[in-house]
Formats: C-alpha cells, sequence, structure tokens
C-alpha cells in the first residue's frame, strides 16, 4: 500500500523538488553572504534542511533552510563572539534548547498565531519576493538573492534598489526573464502542466536550460550583452567529496561558559522556533489536502537539523515561507519532495558545479515571480476584504509592516494588531443588550471578563428609569468576579430607578457573590 502510495506521488514529489532546488540555490548562497558567512554554510544548511529536517518532520510540504529572517542576528552574532567557528558552536547549543522545547510540547504555541497575520505573512512576502526580483529580472545584481528586509546592508532599500536597476539595467538580462517568465507560464497552463510527457519536466526547468543557452548565445551574436559572473549564479569550487571536507568548518567551544555565548544561542533557539512554527502554519494552510503538522515534533526535527548543521558548518536553519510556498505551488505531495530537494543540492552542486555556475540570476528571478504571485494575488485582498474589519485590518498592517521592515518585526506588529482584534471581537459579542417595546435583554455570552466591564457599565446605565429588564446568562460559561458585582450594583439601584430585574440562566445567586 505505501509502496504504491510513493510510486503515485513520485511523480509529483520529484518535478516539485526540482523548482525547490532552483529556488533554494540562490537564496542558500545569498543568505550565507549577506550574513557575512561563507558560502558554503548556506548550501550546507540548505542540504541538512532538506535530507535531516524533511526526513524528522511531520510535515508534509513544509521546507526548511538557512533563513532570511534570522540574516541580521547571524551578521551581528558572529560580530560579538568574534569568529564564526564560535558561532558555529552557539547554533548546535540552539539546536540542542529546540530539541528540548520540542520535548516539552512548545510547539503548541504556534497554534495562536492569528489566522489574518498568517495570511497576512504569506501576503507580504510575495510581495516583497515580486519587488526583489525586479532588480536581478534588469540585471542589477549588486544585492544578493535571499534578503527579505527593507532597509539593505549598503543603506539602500527595496525602492531605492529598483530605482538603480532601472537606471543602469543589463540589457542582456531583459531578454532572459521575459522568455524564461513566458516558458514557466506555458508550463503552468492545465493543459500542459497535466500532459502525459510535456508535464514531466516542471517550467522552472525549461526557463534555466533557455537562459543558459541564451546568455551564452550573446557571446556569438552580441557579446556586449552576455552576462558576466556577477550575473550569474556563483557556487564554491567542489569537484569531488573530498573537496566537500576541505569547505567543511567545525566549531569552537571555547566560549560554552561565557554569557555571551548563551545569549546568542537561546536568541537562535527562540527566533528560529517562532520563525518555524509561523511558516509551518502558513504551509498547513497552504496545503491542499488540509493536512495538520505536529508543531512539536517539528521543533525537534528543528533541533536536530541545527545541531548537526553546527557540528559541520552550516547556519542556522528553519522552516521556511519561500521554498515551502514553490514546492505547494509545484504540486508536492508528501515530504519526499523537501528530502530530494536536499539531495539534489548535495549532488548537484558536487556532480555539476560548473553548469549551474552558467545560470543567469535573472532566470531565477523569473522563477520567484510566479511563487510571489501565487502568493500575492489581488483576489487575496478582496477576499480578506470581505471577512470584515476586524480580519481585514489585521492582515492589511501585517503586510505593510512586513513590507517596510523585516519578518520578523513585521510579525510582531502584525501579531499586537491580530490579538488585539481577537480581543475586540470577544470583547462585542460577550455582552448583547437589546430592546423591544421598553423591555431589555441583557444577554451574557461565552466567557464574560473584566474586558466586558466598561461597556457593560455604560449599556446599563443608558437602561430608562421605569424598565423592564431580563439578566440572561444561559449561555454564559464564566462570569468575571468584577462583572458579578457591576450586577449586583444594577440590581441593588434598580428599585430606586423602578427599573423590575428578572434573571435567567444564572446557576448562582448573584447577592450571595458580594
Amino acid at each position: 500500500m505505501k509502496t504504491n502510495l510513493l510510486g503515485s506521488n513520485l511523480k509529483y514529489d520529484l518535478k516539485a523538488s526540482l523548482v525547490v532546488f532552483l529556488v533554494a540555490l540562490p537564496l542558500c548562497l545569498g543568505i550565507a553572504i549577506a550574513s557575512g558567512a561563507p558560502p558554503m554554510s548556506g548550501l550546507i544548511a540548505g542540504i541538512i534542511g532538506g535530507i535531516v529536517v524533511g526526513s524528522l518532520s511531520g510535515s508534509h510540504v513544509s521546507v526548511s533552510g538557512p533563513a532570511a529572517g534570522l540574516t541580521v542576528i547571524v551578521l551581528d552574532a558572529i560580530s560579538s563572539l568574534g569568529t564564526f567557528e564560535l558561532f558555529l558552536a552557539a547554533v548546535v547549543a540552539a539546536g540542542v534548547i529546540q530539541i528540548i522545547l520540542g520535548f516539552l510540547r512548545a510547539g503548541v504555541l504556534g497554534y495562536y498565531f492569528p489566522h489574518s497575520v498568517i495570511k497576512g505573512m504569506l501576503t507580504a512576502i510575495g510581495l516583497i519576493l515580486i519587488l526583489k526580483q525586479i532588480p536581478h529580472a534588469l540585471g542589477w545584481d549588486k544585492d544578493q538573492m535571499g534578503d527579505l528586509a527593507f532597509r539593505q546592508m549598503d543603506n539602500q532599500n527595496t525602492f531605492s534598489e529598483i530605482w538603480y536597476a532601472i537606471q543602469y539595467f543589463s540589457p542582456g538580462a531583459i531578454p532572459i526573464v521575459l522568455v524564461s517568465l513566458g516558458l514557466i507560464l506555458f508550463f503552468e497552463r492545465p493543459k500542459i502542466k497535466n500532459h502525459r510527457l510535456l508535464g514531466v519536466v516542471p517550467g522552472a526547468l525549461w526557463a534555466v536550460i533557455s537562459g543558459i543557452l541564451i546568455n551564452q548565445f550573446y557571446g556569438i551574436i552580441k557579446p556586449e550583452w552576455k552576462l558576466d559572473e556577477e550575473h550569474l549564479v556563483t557556487i564554491p569550487d567542489v569537484d569531488s567529496l573530498s573537496d566537500l571536507s576541505t569547505l567543511v568548518t567545525f566549531p569552537n567551544f571555547g566560549m560554552i561558559t561565557t554569557p555571551e555565548f548563551w545569549v546568542v544561542a537561546v536568541t537562535i533557539a527562540i527566533i528560529a522556533s517562532i520563525e518555524t512554527l509561523l511558516s509551518l502554519e502558513a504551509g498547513d494552510k497552504m496545503d491542499p489536502q488540509r493536512r495538520i503538522s505536529p508543531a512539536s515534533k517539528e521543533l525537534v526535527a528543528q533541533g536536530v537539523g541545527n545541531t548537526i548543521s553546527g557540528l559541520i558548518g552550516g547556519l542556522p536553519l528553519t522552516a521556511v515561507i519561500v521554498r515551502t510556498s514553490a514546492n505547494v505551488a509545484s504540486g508536492a505531495k508528501t515530504k519526499l519532495s523537501a528530502i530530494l530537494h536536499g539531495v539534489l543540492l548535495l549532488v548537484l552542486v558536487i556532480g555539476i558545479a560548473e553548469v549551474l555556475n552558467l545560470i543567469p540570476l535573472s532566470c531565477l528571478a523569473a522563477v520567484l515571480f510566479v511563487v510571489g504571485y501565487k502568493l500575492a494575488k489581488p483576489s487575496i485582498f478582496i477576499h480578506e476584504y470581505q471577512k470584515g474589519k476586524n480580519q481585514f485590518i489585521p492582515f492589511v498592517v501585517t503586510v505593510l509592516a512586513i513590507l517596510f521592515t523585516d519578518l520578523l518585526t513585521g510579525i510582531g506588529i502584525g501579531i499586537v494588531f491580530g490579538i488585539f482584534f481577537v480581543i475586540k471581537t470577544n470583547y462585542q459579542q460577550s455582552v448583547m443588550v437589546t430592546e423591544r417595546n421598553g423591555k431589555y435583554l441583557v444577554k451574557l455570552q461565552k466567557d464574560v471578563s473584566f474586558l466586558n466591564k466598561a461597556p457593560l457599565m455604560r449599556q446599563l446605565s443608558q437602561i430608562p428609569n421605569g424598565s423592564f429588564v431580563i439578566l440572561n446568562a444561559s449561555k454564559a460559561k464564566f462570569i468575571d468576579h468584577d462583572i458579578q458585582e457591576l450586577l449586583n450594583d444594577f440590581i441593588s439601584t434598580s428599585e430606586d430607578k423602578k427599573i423590575k430585574v428578572e434573571l435567567e440562566g444564572f446557576n448562582f445567586n448573584l447577592k450571595e457573590t458580594l
């Protein structure tokens, strides 16, 4: 049964793994360089995230690797600890902390992130992907792929980079990105995608092949348009497994007894865990089969991955949205696609590095354009707007906050707004006052806490003298002592106002609560 299931899903998972590999390759390298770490450390983290975390994870669609959200933290940590080797030791310690958090069932915290914030995060990342790829599409490759922050390390920002790209574009990049986009969209058509022969190879791979061929063709007919190394993927020279071992860096635990070491380790563990839980929740929402991933098990898997990554010279890793969304959009069925993308990173980086280094970044920008659009379609904004302002406002705030700050800061701002509107909604629905022909029904619903005291006091004070009031608590599961006291005050003063009060559904005597 399992063998048949594996066989039926293999073609989908293999196809998806190719797309995720093409997305992950420049991101792993770009995040490492932006973090001030060796380029190989990003590839190691991507390989571990795919093979190790993918094997241990309970998620069917989530993909792990080096995270853009940790870029600034990694850069500061390497600087504060002094060497990359000392930083790797902190990554190992962070992994151990995550394993402990997983066994303590801390993953349950991930279920409390508001839906509007998760949706806003996905949409914001989609918009950022599109905006960040515009310079690469135009052949302006001064900044590495993978940085999602608004403000860049060179004091530029997302929009100023686009402006520079428009002024200083490389003519040869534009035909490549247009042809690549055309091929991807052509192979995305349902008839082509589901075709027995044409649907075997993903459009992203055809786009990469075409990008390489077009750039080589420039060398023959228009040499000034040919894109040089600055505009191509750049993988460290690895000709064999023995060469790979020379690029592996081992940790130095010399500072393990110092407070600075543990501040870095705990910070990485907490931030990586938060980003993982957010990405896991988002991945479950994107999964067409709506499967629920065990969050605590994911923390253990990430902890094992970070421990191994730190031991052999890799960056800290998390579950990541960009690769997960590419995985889902490419039709992945099981976690085999995540594992295979890690295998591809390992095998192809060693086997055909020279070929991979011919891939134009403008070509990969086309792949990320499509991923970004699927995350940030205009219909998503319409759908969230139709849910009402209590959902739409936190959604928009999250989108804008992430767009103009960075992933973690934006999510933090979004969560604050999301929680505020969740409380506001419950706050409004817990007490309802209706009036008909001079009779007032004060209905207490669900849990009525001290947060409802002010509006309830205001509504009771507005009931005119001589009215008939029914206080109904048949649907209330909990009534805070402050609310009970307020109701008692209202009852005790009702005779003076000639207000007749009738109680329904109270399982205690209000007078006795005093």
